[in-house]
């Protein structure tokens, strides 16, 4: 293991590095960039432009992309040399100012979702200071990648850095009005803070390469469970199999070398599933960070002969993946907002920014439920490992007793003596054991908006998504809220005579006593809770198609154009993009299933049928208990019957699907169609696979796949 001191971001063009390269007057316009009090100039890119070179080129680097993050939810990159030839046909190495600044990109290949003509090619990559660029190595060479925003021709956001960005600017503008009113006079703005925790499976690639399921959309459609699953929870943080240990130095390694902090690994719940996180840090370079642990996991394990599934449920019957979102606002002065304190009932300004995620969440449930909403999602969210469609909040019940004396009446004002709430300590009673400091809450793994300390931990996003999605619907929501506490606070017939102290008690009693329905603090798991849940009016969204549609109601336009995050084009594209994407997603597994169920579960079943039934002919001079052998063989014949008939009616229902023009309608009938008849024809080929032999049975099984690494 080499030295991580020296190794940690030696590949990162990082504040540190700006700092050794760059005049010391351009490096605090810099920072005064990354802090919104700057805007960038040419001549401040040129000067990061030549440093970034030198320093590149210094490490090997002969190439330089603009990395950006288009509509298909992943990352995108045009690479351009630094070579620039000269009359006496040698060249030079070059990269200006205005190539930092601006790329240009072919787009007409990315999805757009109508927001510009197929013939229109042009897009733009915008650097974006708040990302610090790295590079890129593999056997081939290095690479500079400069993290950047992706608009059109007419400045549409093509996408999803910049809502992020927006919607960042929004909250901050927000809580910085909210904070004026309290008397905080020093903070200018406000950063939100990710930490995204990454799930992943790896299998062993010669399993992988032999079955096409995985191989083209990333998840089994056909698979029994082994006599053992994960119901002995002998998985969940077990010690580290020396395999994948190596894998996990590698990625670390490969992970330090960029920047990116990758802090706790472990085993998760699921064979052969596992977790890497790093720490927090801001949101945009935190969602290129987690594309960029995304690739690197595939890449490392390919290296160890292993290929990684980032799909939200590759294998049916145990734990899917998700990409657990920690969300927290901070100001530039190091003020953490949702911090309690020692005391949270006497600290007003926590009080008031955790209701305003309530409020948040009580009225845009839906919108947060569309952020996460994907095929993948559809098999994990609510099956008993996730947290379901529904949208709640975890407060722990220290917390929401506050809140409940105040909504109630019975806790009249921020004083020291009616609601101080000491953490404690945990004793264990072993004497050579010390005592634990006790946190404000415990943790709920079953809620999918749970407080966690001094942050909200969002656990519904899919393990192959970007967090910038969810991010920007979280942050735009809270925005509108905290506008709308911001209007009270400074309308002095609000607060009176009484005074800000007693403007925001009313604000949080008002606010928490109507939106307190989505607050639960049990187990979300629990099918009582979807009956309670239902009662409050709380939205349950099962499916993807009704999930997307919410982006497009008015309520949300309003709200997105209102805070300047996204157009009503933008959205209504978005809205066709994704309901587009579900539909080709589902188009694909169905076609593999019928492919696989017929020409290699079909023909190897069929024939071990026939097999056994010509052996039973053979057996029926020598022995009567040959019946039972010419049973099962009619048995499994029946099962191939059934298998070739199911295949049969997915097709029909695949081409009815396909010929829809009406893409909502489309989406709809792939949810309440297509996938109730793949899994129809799932049970006869997994019936099937019960009864054949492991050498004759077509597939690697879920036995080998989740057990042997």
């Amino acid at each position: 293991m080499p030295d991580v001191k020296e190794l940690y971001g030696s590949n990162c063009f990082s504040n540190n590095v700006m700092q050794e390269k760059l005049p010391e007057n351009v490096y605090r316009e810099i920072l005064a960039i990354q802090e919104g009090e700057r805007e960038l100039s040419l001549d401040i890119a040129e000067e990061v432009a030549r440093a970034m070179k030198e320093w590149a080129i210094e490490k090997g680097a002969s190439h330089y992309t603009h990395l950006f993050l288009p509509l298909t939810g992943l990352t995108a990159e045009k690479h351009d040399s630094f070579i620039s030839p000269v009359k006496d046909g040698t060249v030079i190495m070059e990269f200006s100012g205005r190539q930092l600044i601006k790329g240009e990109s072919d787009a007409s290949s990315l999805p757009s979702g109508g927001l510009r003509a197929t013939f229109e090619a042009r897009g733009y990559t915008a650097w974006d200071p708040t990302s610090p660029a790295f590079l890129k190595s593999d056997p081939t060479g290095t690479t500079l990648c400069i993290p950047t925003a992706f608009i059109s021709y007419y400045g549409h956001a093509l996408d999803k850095k910049v809502p992020l960005l927006k919607s960042e600017e929004a909250l901050s503008k927000q809580v910085i009005r909210v904070l004026r009113a309290l008397g905080n006079k020093s903070s200018r703005r406000v950063k939100v803070y990710l930490g995204l925790e990454q799930e992943y499976f790896l299998i062993d690639k010669k399993y992988f390469n032999k079955r096409p399921d995985l191989i083209l959309s990333g998840r089994t459609v056909f698979g029994v469970l082994p006599a053992k699953g994960q119901e002995m929870e002998d998985h969940y943080y077990g010690a580290i199999k020396e395999r994948v240990a190596s894998f996990m130095r590698e990625l670390n390694i490969e992970l330090w070398k960029v920047g990116i902090p990758a802090k706790t690994q472990h085993n998760e719940s699921a064979p052969n599933q596992f977790e890497i996180a790093p720490v927090y840090t801001n949101s945009s370079a935190a969602v290129d960070a987690n594309q960029f642990i995304m690739e690197t996991i595939h890449n490392v394990a390919g290296r160890h002969g292993m290929e990684s599934l980032l799909h939200e449920k590759p294998f049916a019957g145990i734990n899917g993946s998700g990409k657990h979102n920690n969300w927290s606002i901070e100001t530039n002065d190091g003020i953490k907002l949702l911090d309690p304190g020692e005391n949270p009932g006497t600290n007003q300004s926590f009080l008031l920014f955790a209701c305003a995620v309530v409020e948040a969440v009580d009225r845009y449930a839906s919108l947060i439920r569309s952020s996460a909403a994907c095929s993948g999602n559809d098999h994990r969210l609510g099956m008993s490992e996730a947290p379901p469609s529904i949208v709640s909040i975890y407060f722990g019940a220290p917390l929401t007793e506050i809140f409940e004396k105040i909504a109630g009446g019975t806790l009249q004002s921020f004083s020291k003596t009616s609601s101080k709430s000491k953490r404690g300590e945990i004793e264990i009673g072993v004497t050579s054991l010390p005592s634990l400091p006790k946190d404000m809450s415990d943790r709920n793994r079953t809620s999918p908006f749970a407080f966690t300390g001094n942050k909200f931990e969002f656990r519904m996003v899919g393990s192959s998504q970007s967090a910038a999605t969810s991010a920007s619907y979280i942050n735009t929501a809270i925005a509108e809220v905290l506008c709308e506490y911001a209007d009270k606070l400074e309308n002095p017939d609000f607060t009176g005579n009484a005074g800000i102290k007693d403007a925001v008690y009313r604000i949080i009693r008002e606010s928490y006593s109507a939106h307190s329905r989505v607050v639960f603090n049990g187990n979300s798991y629990s099918e009582e809770w979807k009956e309670e849940a239902k009662k409050r009016g709380l939205p349950n969204l099962q499916s993807t198609p009704e999930a997307i549609a919410i982006l497009c109601k008015e309520e949300n336009i309003s709200l997105f154009e209102k805070h300047l995050v996204f157009s009503r084009e933008e959205l209504e594209s978005r809205c066709q993009i994704y309901l587009e994407k579900y539909s080709k997603q589902l188009n694909i597994e169905a076609g593999i299933a019928i492919d696989i169920a017929r020409r290699q579960i079909f023909p190897s079943a069929a024939a071990f049928a026939a097999s056994m039934a010509r052996d039973s002919i053979s057996l029926s001079q020598i022995k009567a208990s040959n019946i039972v052998q010419k049973k099962r063989a009619q048995e499994i014949a029946d099962l191939c019957t059934a298998l070739s008939k199911n295949a049969d009616s997915l097709e029909r229902l695949l081409l009815k699907t396909r010929s829809m023009e009406n893409i909502y309608e489309q989406s709809c009938s792939f949810s309440d169609h297509v996938r109730p008849a793949m899994e129809k024809l799932r049970k006869s080929a997994d019936e099937l696979e019960k009864y054949i032999p492991r050498e004759v049975w077509p597939l690697p099984g879920y036995e080998e796949m989740l057990f042997k690494l």
